[in-house]
């Protein structure tokens, strides 16, 4: 099954999309992510931010909750569901249709290197779990959220080893495929 979604994510991962979706990534990093920042620095007081964190534990995404106030955990739940449903679109489709366009050129079919076009969808997935349990933790504060809480840090750290780690098989792959074609037929 992985390989099959991997072949159908190579199959649908063209040139001039990778490229539609290069366009995407880049306005929406210029021109959307830095309000989105700003403002959400703004609305929850400038205090440490799960989702900009490498890892935390219980008590510190507790205490992040609180520093919020009422507001800022509002505030920080309506991102989850507005600017942070569309963010992970907008960069997995971007590492998915790359990632995938020079898989297809770097690596034969059958070869076990293909799979690597379903870590951004991994990432992608990771970011939404990690979104799921801080905003549970955020919407019943002062409750304790038990396992969920535990959970949201680790979830933290392994979007995050995706997400970096996405930019660095693109990169790779990329050197393979142009070490591929730059070699004598």
């Amino acid at each position: 099954m992985p390989f099959r979604f991997s072949e159908r994510l190579i199959r649908f991962s063209k040139g001039w999309l990778a490229l539609a979706a290069l366009a995407i990534f880049l306005a929406f990093t210029a021109l959307v992510l830095p309000g989105q920042a700003a403002g959400s620095a703004e609305r929850t007081g400038g205090a440490r931010q799960p989702d900009i964190s490498l890892f935390y534990t219980p008590a510190e995404l507790y205490g992040m909750a609180k520093a919020f106030g009422p507001d800022g955990r509002q505030a920080y739940i309506q991102a989850r569901v507005t600017f942070d449903v569309a963010w992970p679109l907008v960069y997995g489709f971007f590492l998915v249709t790359a990632i995938g366009w020079l898989a297809g050129r770097a690596f034969q079919p059958g070869s076990p290197w293909r799979l690597l076009t379903l870590a951004p969808v991994l990432g992608v997935l990771f970011d939404y779990l990690e979104n799921l349990a801080t905003s549970l933790v955020m919407a019943r504060y002062p409750a304790q959220t038990p396992v969920v809480d535990l959970l949201a840090g680790p979830l933290t750290l392994v979007k995050w080893l995706f997400v970096g780690g996405n930019f660095m098989v693109l990169v790779a792959v990329a050197i393979v495929a142009a070490a591929r074609r730059a070699r004598p037929r």
